[in-house]
This record gives C-alpha cells, sequence and structure tokens, in this order.
C-alpha cells in the first residue's frame, strides 16, 4: 500500500477540499485523535469534564490542537447532526507540505530559500492572507507550528484566494529546532519587531526566513532570540503596530525589492 504521506506534495497544487470537514461526537473525536486524523480545532462544551471529554482533551494537548470552550448553544448551532455531546471537530481543509517541497520550488526556481516562519498566527484571515502575499512576494514556503496557531481550516483556503495551491505550507512541531536546522543549510532570520532596525537599513538578500509573531504579543522570546537581526517597518501615524498580514506583506516586498536590487549593503 502507498505511503499517504507521500501524497503530500502530488496534491499540494489541487483544489482537496474548499469545505470545511467536522466530526461530531465523543467516540468519533476520540478515534479521529487516535488514528492520527488532522484535526485544526475542538470544540467543547463549557462545564464538560467528564472522563470520555477529557480523554479528548489530552490528546488535543498531546497534537497542539486549539481548544475553543463555548455554550452549549453555540454547538447546537453548529451541528449538522444535532448528536454532538457537547464535542465538536474541525479537520484540516488542506494537506500540509515539507520543507523539503519548498527547498525543491527554490531550486527549481534557481533562486535562494526564501521563507515565512509563522510564530502564533491564531487568526485564519490572517494566515490566509500572509499565504497569498508569499506568493505573490515570491516566497518559497510558509512554516507554521503546530501548537497555539490556526492551521489550514476552509476559511484559511479561502482567505489565501487561491495561493494555497501554489505556495507549500509546512507545520512544524518545534518552531526554534526548525530554525536551527534551516541554519545548517545556509539560512538567515530576520525578526519583524518593532524595535528593530529599519528595514532598508538591512540586507535581506540571500537565503532568508522572514519571521512574523503573534497578533497580539509578537514573536516570542525563545524564537526571536534564534533570529539573527531584528527588521521594523518605519511608521507615521497615531497608532504604533500593523496587523500581521500587512507587516508580513511590507516586509516581503522589502525583500522582492532587494533580492530584485542584490547591490543592497
Amino acid at each position: 500500500m502507498e505511503d499517504p504521506k507521500r501524497e503530500t506534495k502530488k496534491t499540494l497544487y489541487h483544489d482537496d477540499s474548499q469545505t470545511e470537514s467536522r466530526i461530531e461526537g465523543r467516540h468519533s473525536v476520540l478515534e479521529a485523535f487516535r488514528a492520527g486524523q488532522l484535526i485544526e480545532r475542538l470544540f467543547v462544551q463549557k462545564g464538560c469534564k467528564d472522563g470520555p471529554v477529557l480523554s479528548i482533551l489530552r490528546e488535543a494537548r498531546k497534537n497542539g490542537t486549539m481548544v475553543d470552550f463555548i455554550p452549549r448553544e453555540r454547538l447546537d448551532h453548529m451541528s449538522e447532526t444535532g448528536h454532538h455531546q457537547g464535542v465538536i471537530a474541525t479537520l484540516s481543509a488542506f494537506h500540509y507540505s515539507t520543507v523539503e517541497d519548498m527547498f525543491a520550488l527554490a531550486e527549481k526556481r534557481d533562486e535562494a530559500p526564501f521563507l515565512l516562519l509563522l510564530d502564533g498566527i491564531e487568526d485564519p484571515h490572517n494566515l490566509g492572507a500572509i499565504i497569498r502575499t508569499a506568493n505573490l512576494a515570491g516566497a518559497h514556503g510558509v512554516i507554521i507550528p503546530k501548537r497555539r496557531a490556526v492551521g489550514l481550516t476552509a476559511t484559511v483556503v479561502t482567505a489565501s484566494a487561491g495561493a494555497i495551491h501554489y505556495t507549500p505550507v509546512a507545520r512544524v512541531t518545534n518552531l526554534v529546532s526548525t530554525m536551527e536546522d534551516l541554519k545548517e543549510r545556509g539560512m538567515w532570520f530576520a525578526c519583524a519587531d518593532m524595535e528593530g532596525e529599519v528595514m532598508y537599513s538591512n540586507n535581506l538578500t540571500g537565503s532568508i526566513g522572514l519571521v512574523i509573531g503573534n497578533e497580539g504579543n509578537g514573536v516570542s522570546r525563545l524564537v526571536r532570540e534564534h533570529c539573527d537581526y531584528t527588521v521594523s517597518i518605519p511608521m507615521k501615524g497615531d497608532i504604533d503596530s500593523l496587523n500581521a498580514s500587512v507587516a508580513a506583506g511590507v516586509l516581503a516586498y522589502e525583500i522582492l525589492r532587494q533580492r530584485r536590487e542584490p547591490s543592497h549593503g
């Protein structure tokens, strides 16, 4: 039997699923976890703490699945079967790729690797918009963590406006370990941070990974410490920050500009 993991690269460019798949009921959700299905989000009725629900929550923690505790009324509204038993799980709406696929894409284009690494992006619209920007700015892929971050839900697929079919997205267990591995392969990392040096002053050419942080807290301390330098976007206004997807877009296009004008620095 063919290994299903080997199908990832083949299916990357096809519309595998535009609809969000859901599993309802305690037994079904628990078995889905144990079978290794890609569950992006878990919705649990507030106050449910019996044995089966606790088992499901343990599996969710083990797999880094985002969990929302919501009122029964909302679960009733979400339910398609009417028998959710206090638990509904949302499956991944698209296949994940691998970091190797990204390097292969860079090699195919005869370009130095350019990746976006997202540290805890939770808004699916932001993730979809970043994937779209990554494609348009010439990035070879987007890397997201398994824990405390949104995955490839149907909303993300839709918000990417088709870019998901051409831009590899990999989901890794540990972002820092992945960065360390990529550094061994010659990559440098630029962290988006308001306290960093203005982007125009940085050399953003070559093999580079652009690190974008969480919508509220920015890049986490440990991830920031593993970056080679921090870059900021010049701003002139009455507020002090940009939306994560907008910041990613501005910085990604500065990288594109410098890659087209390699005389920088």
